[in-house]
């Protein structure tokens, strides 16, 4: 079975957030049940595609607009584990950043970019040069591919091809106003409605209704847009027969703290050990107190990632005198960056502020914290809570989506410490939890002890992908 991953991230080329890290990691372990994959994303002006070596299997040309496009389809000459496509668009892609400009704001052609990489895409895959079973397209970034296989003037010997969509976040829709109408293929107007959603092109509606099957990043996620989405709630009712949530996993080889080069002592035999090395070094490279709990936020500062509950409960805590460290690694919005820094400013022996992303400190600072804090309003999957996992540190989660389905509570047997509502004084409370177990050290070991056995390695995901895809391919 072929399967062709549509994305605009994949690690380790491109990576903005979790669907990087999915879609890097879900075709490593696919073959394991008997799947043959392969992935096509943008070939943008990052560092990684400058270090590789490509061959070049297709080009071609269409109109977005009255633009000409010219592209190419690249395939990387070393990639290890499967077939990684790059679609090169002079103009569009060769950037240094994904998703955003200098300014911290989306590029003011993201329509243009969104839509010239599907359109390339649809004319590689009409042209055969490559066939595939199933073609698995990921967030509203590549949803119109769909509804153009299917309705496209020039995509015919894509009528039958079957389709799958994952939303990894359904925050983000890819709404655009009927005005760049022109900049899309041509297709039949009887179906034109399929691509509409309150009056606008909507390509995430678009991916559900057109899709052959479609599924959320975990069940409890999927629960919640179901019902809570607005005027979107009918459109997940009326196709929930081809629905189904199904929880992400991680790499555990580029996750592995007993072969992991970017942390400074890999574990050997006792994780307690391995603990103390690794947090005494960051303690010491930050001026921190050892013997203080050390919590750690990594992520975007973010609405939804609760930066702002997080940045008010540390001022309660600390501001309180509580003998807690934190480390904020992240960046995102100016003004939730300045409260953070200003935090560091107050609070220096309390608090560090990393405004960056940095993949290498990420891994040091899992390996190196006692909890890992996620206060987020909504969670579609969540990998930080599974790398905290898998690095012995405690997740510290709010209770939504994909952080029900993966983090139980300590008082019901669990390895994590959960709260229910998506305010500050909840998580100041969860936070006393846990320095109160941090304190009693033989119930801390035995948590820990906990944590880093539990399992989210993608074995399990994949047999329910491979499901999914059977479930597609058998109603064709």
């Amino acid at each position: 079975m072929k399967v062709l991953h549509v994305s605009t991230e994949c690690y380790p080329a491109a990576k903005a957030g979790g669907m990087g890290d999915v879609v890097g990691a879900l075709p490593l372990y696919s073959e394991m049940v008997g799947i043959e994959p392969s992935v096509i994303i943008p070939m943008y002006g990052l560092q990684w595609f400058a270090n590789q070596e490509f061959e070049e299997v297709f080009s071609s040309s269409f109109l977005l607009g009255e633009e000409k496009i010219e592209f190419q389809v690249l395939l990387t000459m070393e990639h290890p584990s499967y077939n990684l496509y790059c679609i090169s668009i002079p103009g569009k892609f060769d950037r240094n950043s994904i998703y955003l400009a200098e300014d911290g704001e989306g590029f003011k052609d993201e329509i243009e970019r969104n839509v010239s990489f599907q359109t390339a895409v649809l004319h590689w895959l009409n042209s055969k040069s490559e066939s595939f079973d199933v073609i698995h397209c990921h967030d509203h970034q590549a949803g119109l591919i769909p509804f153009f296989m299917a309705h496209g003037n020039e995509f015919e010997n894509l009528r039958f091809q079957s389709s799958y969509f994952t939303i990894h976040n359904a925050a983000y829709k890819g709404m655009w106003d009927w005005k760049h109408r022109h900049l899309l293929p041509g297709f039949n107007e009887e179906h034109i409605g399929l691509l509409d959603w309150d009056n606008h092109i909507h390509s995430f509606a678009s991916a559900v209704r057109c899709c052959w099957g479609y599924n959320t990043v975990s069940p409890s996620y999927l629960e919640e847009i179901s019902h809570n989405s607005g005027n979107l709630n009918w459109l997940f009712d009326n196709t929930k027969d081809k629905a189904t949530g199904i929880l992400n996993g991680i790499d555990i080889n580029a996750w592995d703290p007993s072969n992991d080069p970017m942390i400074d002592f890999q574990l050997k035999r006792s994780w307690k050990a391995f603990k103390k090395k690794n947090k005494d070094r960051m303690c010491e490279e930050f001026g921190f107190k050892k013997s203080w709990p050390l919590f750690s936020f990594i992520g975007r500062f973010a609405y939804q990632k609760g930066a702002d509950i997080l940045a008010e409960s540390i001022e309660m805590l600390v501001g309180n005198g509580e003998n807690l460290s934190f480390i904020v690694l992240g960046s995102g919005s100016h003004e939730l960056e300045n409260k953070i820094s200003g935090l560091e400013s107050k609070y220096p022996e309390n608090v560090k502020a990393l405004i960056m992303y940095n993949e290498a400190i990420a891994h040091k600072i899992y390996a190196a914290s006692d909890f890992i804090v996620m206060p987020s309003r909504f969670e579609p999957c969540g990998l930080n809570q599974m790398f905290a996992y898998r690095y012995g540190a405690i997740p510290l989660v709010r209770s939504t989506g994909g952080l029900i389905d993966s983090v139980t509570d300590i008082n019901q047997g669990g390895a994590g410490i959960r709260f229910e509502n998506a305010n500050a004084v909840d998580l100041k409370e969860s936070v006393l939890r846990a320095q109160a177990l941090y304190k009693t050290s033989q119930k801390f070991d035995e948590v820990r002890a906990n944590a880093v056995k539990q399992n989210f390695s993608w074995e399990r995901s994949l047999h329910l992908y491979k499901n999914e895809y059977k479930k597609i391919l058998d109603n064709d």
